[in-house]
């Protein structure tokens, strides 16, 4: 299992390796903004602790994370979609 934790929210969950974000963050109660979902338009960009960008309507909870048991996403929420 692996602690996400959500920011600005403050919110954490238990996840396993390649669940999908959005379910992930559903399960939290936190949204996150979708638009095409295919993650083309970006509107469901999540950024990682280490600075990586993913695309949350097509990204999973990697396995293969440095620190294996707890990542932070920072939830980004453009207020014109």
């Amino acid at each position: 299992m692996i602690r996400v934790t959500f920011l600005p929210d403050q919110v954490s969950v238990e996840a396993e390796a390649g669940e999908g974000w959005l379910s992930v963050a559903a399960r939290a109660g936190v949204e996150i903004p979708t638009g095409c979902r295919m993650g083309t338009c970006g509107v469901c960009t999540v950024e990682l602790e280490d600075g990586e960008e993913i695309r949350a309507c097509i990204s999973t909870i990697a396995s293969d994370r440095e620190d294996g048991t707890h990542m932070t996403a920072y939830v980004f929420r453009d207020p014109t979609w």
